[in-house]
């Protein structure tokens, strides 16, 4: 073999980094392709530049595959003129390459699911991504979008009082729009059965996917809270092929969900979101999780089959058609839900051809919407989308990617197509029922049964007293509230302490239960108002809590003890035999 001649300090770089890149994945990939050509009609470049051979995923791989046979394959050691094998030398080689590996493929992995020989061209392209990442070697935009997620936590740079003040007046109009102070967005609550994470896209650009899902986990009844920094579950190390970015960003967010103790991890609509969060972050991170994760698809379709929300799917009437998101679809098998979904949520759903994992790309994957320089091509090719949108005859294309929407929206501006982009959070959203009355009929219906019902008079009754329960949690006030009805009580219902104070107030029930684990306004704050409050002050108090760790907080006081106080979970004998207590009910 003869000598390399001189490289540059870059390409000798990317050269040796190659080498601790390999894996049998990737090596499988660069040995076995045979040429055959079946990538070529499967990617969309190609399709839309049927006169340009260098688009051809076989082509592009060569540009990688040259590198691997001329330094790390015996075949381009002996033979390299054989095997085309060919080194970089110049910082224009690099470029070069560069402009195949970020500009003229969106890591789709379209070609990888047609090739007979399973080579995964966009592994190791994101391979190459990563070496040329490591010697500065990259398009403008992933620079940008990289040294805001490594400074600022997350990949649109959206300061940290900026997203807290984005919640809190996303939680002031879902408390106007549902009239209920108790709707609100809890942040940094502990022990929330659900952690939701979402792209910071939605918090720059369209809060009212958050809002959507706020007033879904709210009429869910779901104990769910949003985290107040490692929020993003977004990762553009999967698009730059940083590992190390990768680790840092999937690090942080889990070790927020185990700081906050949560028990799930929603992961709002976003394909690489969800495949760099549940299946691709803890191995970049190099931990594990003790919690479960799921894209909130999944989350809202178990809320509809539970029987927690219901919706009319009469409310969305306009045709409709699905595109697939490429991560979601090809490389997490995230194709079923999303359709079920949308049957239940609207009259008119029509499939694009070809769909799920055969789907053609937005033209806005792998990072594309970030590197401007490549705008020109990405839309050129994006008119084997716009075929496919058209060919629907639906009014609006639904995506569960955030990545997909800013995407799909180009393209059906620069092909003038007649329809709108929106996504199942905002279907299911307009597709909610939502009965719960207002306190004041709540109270109305509950003193028309009890005037209507005959006077009990076994022993131990609770007749002629008006209990207000209080809690979060939908399921326990249910419970509770069935248990006291049934034994005579006229019973109240708050699920907030706002809510709570108000009725307490304008009722003047006989005694109050108290969580004092809920988001806003906690249990601990209601009881010092309660006692402090000369109106209210001689209410009696019965604490009920599945967080008797704060009981320290009512006990420690100033004020007078509680009258009552029973720790989660409860049974029907303790509930009844307490309450009665309370109240001096013989029994």
């Amino acid at each position: 073999m003869s000598k390399d001649r001189q490289r540059s300090h870059k390409a000798q770089m990317v050269i040796e980094r190659m080498g601790k890149k390999l894996n049998r994945q990737i090596v499988g990939s660069l040995a076995g392709c045979v040429h055959c050509g079946m990538c070529t009609d499967s990617c969309h470049y190609v399709l839309a530049n049927p006169d340009d051979p260098t688009y051809a995923p076989a082509y592009k791989a060569d540009q990688i595959r040259k590198l691997f046979k001329r330094h790390y394959d015996w075949t381009g050691r002996v033979l390299p003129g054989w095997v085309n094998a060919r080194s970089v030398y110049t910082d224009d080689d690099l470029e070069n390459l560069k402009d195949t590996v970020f500009g003229k493929c969106t890591n789709c992995r379209r070609c990888t699911l047609n090739c007979p020989m399973g080579v995964d061209y966009a592994t190791f392209n994101r391979m190459a991504r990563g070496l040329l990442v490591s010697v500065g070697v990259m398009p403008e935009g992933v620079a940008v979008v990289s040294k805001d997620q490594w400074e600022i936590g997350n990949q649109m740079g959206v300061l940290k009082e900026d997203y807290l003040d984005t919640l809190d007046w996303m939680s002031e109009e879902l408390q106007d729009e549902l009239d209920d102070p108790a709707a609100v967005i809890p942040i940094d609550l502990e022990d929330a059965d659900v952690v939701y994470s979402i792209n910071p896209r939605e918090a720059k650009y369209d809060p009212r996917t958050i809002s959507d899902a706020a007033k879904i986990f709210h009429v869910a009844g779901e104990k769910w809270t949003m985290p107040s920094d490692g929020w993003d579950m977004t990762n553009f190390g999967l698009f730059s092929g940083d590992d190390d970015l990768g680790g840092a960003v999937a690090r942080k967010l889990f070790e927020k969900v185990g700081e906050l103790r949560g028990k799930k991890l929603v992961i709002s609509e976003c394909g690489h979101g969800y495949r760099s969060t549940r299946c691709e972050g803890q191995n970049w991170a190099q931990m594990d999780v003790d919690f479960t994760m799921e894209s909130s698809v999944n989350t809202m379709l178990r809320y509809i089959k539970e029987g927690r929300i219901k919706v009319d799917k009469s409310r969305n009437s306009d045709p409709v058609t699905f595109h697939d998101s490429c991560n979601n679809a090809r490389s997490c098998g995230l194709t079923e839900e999303p359709r079920e979904l949308l049957r239940l949520v609207c009259e008119d759903f029509r499939e694009m051809y070809p769909n799920r994992a055969e789907n053609y790309c937005c033209t806005g994957g792998g990072g594309a919407m970030s590197m401007s320089e490549y705008t020109p091509r990405r839309l050129k090719s994006g008119s084997v989308k716009a075929e496919q949108l058209k060919s629907t005859g639906a009014d609006v294309v639904v995506t569960s990617c955030h990545n997909c929407v800013d995407g799909l929206q180009d393209v059906i501006r620069h092909y003038e197509l007649d329809m709108q982009v929106t996504q199942l959070v905002n279907l299911v959203a307009n597709a909610l029922v939502i009965e719960k009355p207002t306190p004041a009929e709540q109270v109305a219906t509950i003193t028309d049964e009890v005037a209507a019902a005959p006077t009990p008079v076994e022993a131990g009754s609770l007749a002629g007293y008006t209990i207000l329960v209080t809690d979060d949690e939908p399921d326990f006030v249910t419970f509770a509230s069935a248990i006291l009805e049934d034994n005579g009580a006229r019973v109240l219902q708050a699920f907030s302490g706002e809510e709570a104070v108000a009725l307490a107030r304008r009722e003047k029930p006989d005694l109050l239960t108290l969580d004092l684990g809920m988001p806003g306004t906690s249990g601990s704050d209601v009881f010092e108002k309660l006692r402090t409050d000369p109106e209210l002050r001689d209410l009696p108090v019965f604490i009920i809590t599945g967080q008797p760790e704060l009981r320290r907080l009512i006990y420690q006081g100033e004020q007078r003890s509680p009258e009552g106080y029973l720790d989660k979970p409860i049974t029907e004998e303790s509930l009844l035999m307490n309450v009665r207590k309370v109240l001096s009910v013989p029994h």
